[in-house]
């Protein structure tokens, strides 16, 4: 019997939760039986495709083109890939690929991994983008053989609505490699010129709106006010990161708010925190937070999306409430305390297990097979 093909499609491949789950899955999947092949329509970035190329995984870049013709190219590429399995990991490449499906070549199996929340907006027009997404959505999801949510929350979204065979998988990250680094951290700290006196507090996250790197910043100035040892590093890259390097400036926070931009590797530097920090508004389900529990490292966020089902507070971390930045500052003032500090990192270490990703790659491997024999049916 041939190898089962699958074919794995995401927008882009840059540094985000969605796209380093995928990546960190395929490099830890058996592969005894199936040909994987990524196809994205731009890598934002080298390393993703590296990582996957190095684990003899084939990766389609479809490039930077006008979006009318990229969306064409892809079409065109799954038809000649002629996958046994297609998994869209972005809406609207689903969209488009189960839409024309039935028309355009052989159907595969179509499975579509969910990785975000919709969300409410108030703003009239992303009030009518969001309607028109969560529409194509809807369609989607009544097209699809399996629906994959990564976190009861999004399984509980409207992302979801529509779906007929809906699972529920937590995906994970690799804790070997988080454990390594940790084991690292005093280098890494040292690459990164952290004082050996400093409490170092990270935060990795995208520049975007729903990161809310402006409450960050402002809990930032309320702890440095109380603990002069705390060092905040930022890293990420996005839309709004001049936006917010210009309020640590105006600040005056520049030396202890460092925004380090992108970094190669982040989870290096998760291993080697004191803390981690998100400010988020929504969230699905974050792989910074599991890459910080692989490594021991407490975590303190908003209370948002997925992020509940991973800490519990006064045990690995704290939950706060999302949009104040009061309640995120005393959060991480909590969690520097040196006796709540030592609670949190053995919860951290304990809840290491529950985050590892070999099980949810041979999780999917099985499903793939499911699917493919029920494609020969």
């Amino acid at each position: 019997m041939r190898d089962i093909r699958v074919c794995e499609v995401v927008k882009t491949l840059d540094v985000g939760g969605a796209e380093v789950l995928l990546v960190e899955r395929l490099r830890r999947a058996p592969r005894l039986n199936k040909e994987y092949t990524v196809v994205c329509l731009q890598a934002s970035t080298g390393e993703l495709v590296e990582r996957l190329r190095a684990s003899g995984i084939e990766v389609v870049d479809l490039g930077p083109r006008p979006r009318p013709l990229a969306y064409a190219h892809l079409v065109g590429t799954i038809r000649r890939l002629a996958p046994d399995v297609l998994n869209a990991h972005s809406p609207t490449p689903a969209a488009v690929l189960w839409l024309s499906a039935g028309l355009a070549f052989r159907r595969p199996a179509l499975v579509s991994t969910v990785h975000y929340c919709r969300r409410p907006t108030t703003a009239r027009f992303r009030r009518l983008t969001e309607t028109i997404s969560m529409l194509v959505d809807r369609v989607t999801r009544g097209l699809d053989d399996r629906t994959v949510a990564v976190s009861s929350q999004v399984a509980r979204s409207p992302s979801v609505r529509g779906a007929r065979h809906l699972l529920t998988r937590a995906h994970g990250v690799d804790v070997t490699e988080q454990r390594s680094w940790a084991m690292r951290a005093g280098a890494v700290r040292h690459r990164f010129d952290v004082p050996e006196e400093a409490f170092l507090v990270v935060c990795v996250a995208n520049f975007r709106p729903e990161k809310n790197h402006a409450l960050l910043v402002r809990a930032a100035d309320e702890v440095l006010r109380a603990r002069e040892d705390a060092l905040f590093l930022l890293a990420g890259d996005g839309p709004l990161r001049e936006e917010v390097v210009r309020e640590v400036r105006r600040r005056g926070l520049l030396e202890r708010v460092r925004v380090l931009g992108r970094v190669k590797q982040a989870s290096r530097l998760v291993a080697a925190a004191d803390l981690l920090v998100l400010s988020s508004h929504y969230e699905g389900l974050p792989v910074v937070v599991m890459e910080a529990l692989a490594a021991g490292v407490p975590v303190v966020s908003t209370e948002v999306g997925g992020v509940p089902e991973l800490i519990s507070s006064g045990w690995n971390g704290i939950l706060t409430e999302p949009g104040s930045p009061d309640a995120l500052a005393a959060g991480i003032l909590k969690a520097m305390e040196p006796a709540m500090h030592r609670r949190l990192r053995s919860g951290a270490a304990s809840s290491a297990e529950g985050v590892e990703m070999a099980g949810t790659a041979e999780w999917f491997e099985h499903l793939y097979e499911e699917l493919a024999a029920e494609r020969r049916t």
